[in-house]
């Protein structure tokens, strides 16, 4: 299974939801900090998984007694 994840539309999207509840007075400035730095914490820890999760074994690798099909 594959699929196109964007870690960094994900953060944008986020972000702007963050801005507009404090736009509209939801979060005030100690709150809109404390969500802006969960946010960057969220990314971080995202990524950290989603980074090298698969790889592609390089050719050399490949057991070469293996038909490779």
């Amino acid at each position: 299974m594959t699929y196109n994840f964007d870690p960094d539309l994900w953060y944008e999207n986020q972000r702007a939801l963050i801005e507009e509840r404090r736009r509209s007075g939801d979060l005030g400035p100690e709150a809109y900090a404390d969500a802006l730095e969960d946010l960057d914490r969220r990314l971080d820890e995202m990524v950290a998984r989603l980074d090298g999760t698969y790889r592609i074994p390089d050719r050399d690798r490949r057991d070469p007694t293996s038909s490779g099909t």
